[in-house]
């Protein structure tokens, strides 16, 4: 019998800890609430389960909302843009396939959503699971929890204009700045800068002895090449309803830039990694 439901249950573990990585963003805890799912299983046994893959996923949303909720009582301030990126437990390449999959933006702008609102979204919009089966798991009632999937929906797309040429040319701009930063081509950079292109930070986003204002495309351009591993992390995203970008190591947020793009190139950008006000920026997918 223990062998019969192990091999029913590995045939929905990818479908778990696709539903567990979108609710929770991290590998690690991932891979513990599907191993607490298998766990409840056993306890429980196969007796009164009418559709298993819909039990299970349930249970896994439950153990998710609830390392949501301890998650949220305790959270930690965003590390410095210089402290050192520490890969979680886990395969990296792993851990890209599943942030690949998701989106590095989304991951982020879904981490800014209470514990509810992103068990809501994630079960409706993303594996189709009808409100009333929700409602119990977010302890709501089905009405309740199409609004927090609603209000959940309105944050991730944010409040920006609608698509246009000119947004297009500015994520086509962003794109290009961040795929010479990673590669850390100078001529590239330059390609991309204007001459004049001023960068600005907060010090919490700068190695000691850095100034918090450069300007000139051959400063800046030098300066990003040497934050080209940090912008392996990087995505863009909306800024407070701007195209811009958010760093983040393995789906948590470091730093956000602020971009202004004019005329085809970067003339200006910000760094910006105090907690305070990265908790204060209005995060969107672009």
């Amino acid at each position: 019998m223990h062998d019969q439901l192990a091999e029913h249950f590995e045939a929905h573990r990818a479908n778990l800890r696709a539903v567990a990585y979108r609710m929770l963003g991290n590998p690690g805890e991932t891979d513990d609430a599907v191993q607490e799912a298998w766990l409840r299983l056993t306890r429980h046994g196969p007796a009164g389960i009418d559709d298993l893959e819909a039990w299970l996923r349930t249970v896994v949303a439950r153990i998710c909302l609830d390392m949501l909720r301890a998650r949220t009582s305790r959270r930690e301030e965003p590390y410095g843009w210089h402290s050192p990126v520490q890969p979680d437990d886990g395969d990296p390449e792993t851990e890209t396939v599943l942030i690949e999959s998701v989106g590095r933006a989304m991951l982020v702008v879904l981490d800014t959503l209470g514990p509810a609102e992103r068990v809501a979204l994630v079960l409706h919009d993303v594996f189709a699971v009808p409100f009333d089966q929700i409602a119990p798991i977010v302890e709501r009632t089905p009405a309740t929890a199409k609004k927090l999937a609603s209000r959940a929906r309105q944050r991730v797309r944010g409040a920006a204009a609608p698509p246009s040429p000119e947004r297009a040319e500015q994520r086509r701009v962003v794109e290009a700045f961040l795929a010479a930063a990673r590669s850390g081509d100078l001529d590239a950079l330059l390609a991309v800068l204007a001459p004049d292109v001023v960068r600005r930070a907060d010090h919490a986003a700068l190695t000691p002895g850095r100034p918090a204002v450069l300007r000139g495309a051959g400063p800046v351009a030098r300066e990003m090449r040497l934050f080209g591993r940090r912008a392996a992390y990087a995505a863009p995203a909306l800024v407070d309803g701007t195209l811009g970008a958010v760093v983040a190591p393995h789906g948590r947020l470091l730093l956000a830039l602020a971009v202004t793009v004019h005329d085809g190139r970067v003339t200006a950008y910000e760094m910006i990694a105090d907690p305070a006000r990265l908790t204060a920026l209005d995060l969107a997918v672009p």
